[in-house]
């Protein structure tokens, strides 16, 4: 959607990086967690790499292992540069991490078209069964959605309805990128 666009001037910082490692449980116990809930997020590793990168200093972004359920050894440099986006589901209901933002976006998307996307997603790249996302998505996904991530849309500058299909609201988003970059702040 904006990735095209950003090449060496702009990068993406993924919240899903920032999952605790939830080292000290077993692969079987880190299945059983509760991923889409914010205590799984280490929100202040998140805001001390955004101010870092904001400071002009490169960070190590980490890299979560979706079928080991843990983060990787393995880190990505991710170098200051004039745009940052920070992408995530529970970006904007952390305050210090709102507070760094610039301008909050949020992507509303329906529920039926999220699960869509979710079982593609899950079945194709992270080797789940269907059933085992349709459990999920009753008992974490969608409850934790109501929660905590319909209401922080409230916090949002610019609230985007039908995502990447709202080519209007894509292409205003891109405008806006495209005048922070050619101000050069």
């Amino acid at each position: 959607m904006l990735n095209e666009d950003l090449t060496d001037k702009g990068q993406i910082i993924y919240l899903d990086s920032y999952y605790h490692a939830f080292a000290d449980k077993s692969l079987a116990e880190r299945k059983q967690l509760n991923y889409d809930h914010p205590d799984s997020f280490d929100f202040d590793a998140l805001v001390k790499d955004i101010r870092q990168l904001k400071a002009g200093k490169p960070i190590q972004m980490p890299v979560y292992d979706y079928v080991a359920f843990t983060r990787s050894e393995n880190c990505v440099t991710i170098n200051p540069c004039p745009v940052i986006i920070v992408e995530g589901m529970l970006v904007l209901w952390y305050p210090q991490l709102r507070e760094l933002l610039d301008l909050k976006v949020f992507i509303d998307t329906a529920d039926d078209e999220r699960l869509i996307r979710r079982i593609r997603r899950d079945t194709s790249e992270r080797g789940r069964s269907l059933d085992s996302i349709l459990n999920q998505y009753q008992e974490t996904v969608k409850p934790m959605h109501e929660q905590f991530i319909g209401p922080s849309k409230k916090y949002a500058d610019i609230i985007i309805p039908r995502g990447a299909e709202n080519e209007k609201g894509v292409r205003i988003l891109k405008e806006y990128i495209r005048s922070i970059l050619a101000s050069g702040k």
